[in-house]
């Protein structure tokens, strides 16, 4: 265990007010649930199962006809109660109606004590496509072997979430993936923050700890990477949800594959933000989304976004289900309204970081406890990438984010790799985005840059 604090200085928190409170709210037992192959990069789904099949946990819904070797899973028993197609008949969901029995395939754990074990045991229940791999993100193959596994257990986003509050209860089951992690990579690097030194997560064995501190996106797994073990050229690592850790530890442990998780639903529009015990996939009416206002959820007066409010994914129905490995659904007010005189305004309770606004001038003193006025509007239009120096400002790892930003516009691919584009994804560039002058999609652009590589590779 290593007590070193990195110090991180390149960033921005943005505090939003509507943070979820320690309190529990309530779910009802059955329900439906959703696997996507949507949340997954690079997944060409081949469907196992027909409507009206009977499943349980840990039954193959759908498997990659690119990556073979591992399943996408059902998360809870049940019967297949749809399958949602789109443009092209493309596959966007599977939908399980719940019984309440939760029912799960059972799996044998005994004698598994090295990595090959540990690794079938994952490839088969289902518990693989929990892993995530850089570069690229996508789910690793089968045969992966990994300079490290990073896990970040603090959240510097908008509205962050506790982790700790959230494993309550999980410290056996957390602990125990940590060691089937170890047993297959060999090194487990698991970041905190300095302010989590007495929590049970600080005192996990078999796994480096480093501590860190500093403005978002010192929570950022990319940025951590970047500290601690940059990747370079033909090499890789995997990442793991903090939360996704216990999935892991609880299927070695009860050999069963349960995707069980604690989110957090937030966002200044919320009458009662707060945390929910759920399966992975629930239906999001089933959470209390209900705005202080009174309209109707998911209606035109706020948005629903699964993640953090700078690089999650908006949902709206027919596909209105938990993202693969969300922690937290954001809620904000549409902004699609009229702004009289716009940014010619002194507005004092508008966010701004480039301090077009009045607001921006005291951004030092607001931001502690100050309120400003938050949503999804963009306050501009679109146009030509200028040149402000802000960039460098809000990305801590050590590249030159509007050179590669202009690479992966033009598709160098041989530019782009000098300038680092194995060592992020899109989440590293989402202040950037929230700060570009330009209202550039920023993080569409390095995703479409990550694919044309991968494809390419």
């Amino acid at each position: 265990m290593s007590n070193n604090v990195i110090k991180i200085k390149e960033g921005l928190d943005i505090n939003i007010p509507g943070v979820a409170e320690r309190r529990m709210g309530s779910v009802a037992d059955g329900g439906e649930y959703a696997v996507m192959p949507t949340d997954y990069v690079g997944v060409m789904p081949r469907l196992l199962v027909a409507e009206g099949d009977a499943v349980v946990a840990g039954t193959p819904l759908f498997e990659d006809k690119g990556n073979a070797g591992f399943a996408f899973v059902s998360p809870t028993s049940g019967t297949v109660r749809a399958i949602v197609r789109g443009e092209k008949r493309a596959l966007l969901a599977v939908v399980i109606a719940a019984d309440g029995e939760e029912q799960s395939l059972p799996y044998s754990t005994d004698g598994i004590s090295d990595a090959e074990g540990v690794r079938r045991l994952m490839i088969a229940s289902g518990a693989w496509t929990l892993l995530r791999q850089r570069p690229f993100g996508t789910i690793p193959s089968v045969y992966s072997k990994p300079k490290a596994v990073f896990i970040s257990a603090f959240d510097s986003s908008p509205l962050p979430v506790d982790y700790a509050y959230m494993l309550e209860g999980r410290e056996e089951e957390f602990q125990a993936g940590i060691d089937a992690l170890q047993r297959v990579a060999r090194t487990v690097h698991l970041s905190l923050h300095t302010s989590q030194r007495d929590t049970f997560i600080a005192r996990s064995e078999n796994a480096q700890i480093h501590f860190f501190e500093g403005p978002h996106p010192c929570g950022l797994v990319g940025t951590q990477i970047s500290k601690i073990d940059p990747i370079n050229k033909g090499e890789s690592v995997w990442t793991v949800n903090v939360q996704d850790v216990a999935t892991i530890g609880h299927l070695m442990l009860k050999g069963e594959y349960r995707p069980e998780r604690v989110i957090a639903t937030c966002g200044p529009t919320l009458a009662k933000p707060q945390y929910y015990r759920v399966l992975s996939g629930i239906r999001l009416d089933a959470l209390e989304l209900t705005a202080k206002s009174g309209k109707e959820n998911g209606g035109s007066g706020q948005r629903v976004i699964c993640g953090d409010v700078l690089s999650g994914k908006s949902v709206c129905r027919p596909v209105y289900y938990l993202a693969a490995g969300c922690d937290k659904i954001s809620v904000l007010p549409e902004g699609d309204y009229y702004d009289f005189l716009g940014w010619l305004r002194p507005n004092l309770h508008k966010f701004s970081f480039s301090r077009t606004f009045m607001s921006g001038i005291f951004r030092k003193t607001k931001a502690n406890g100050a309120r400003y006025d938050f949503d999804t509007g963009m306050h501009g239009g679109r146009r030509p990438l200028f040149v402000t120096g802000e960039f460098e400002k809000l990305v801590p790892i050590d590249i030159y984010p509007l050179q590669l930003i202009k690479a992966c516009v033009v598709g160098d691919i041989e530019l782009m790799e000098n300038l680092g584009i194995y060592e992020v994804e899109p989440e590293d560039f989402a202040l950037c985005e929230f700060a570009d002058t330009s209202k550039t999609e920023i993080q569409a652009i390095i995703r479409a840059a990550l694919e044309n590589i991968r494809k390419e590779g």
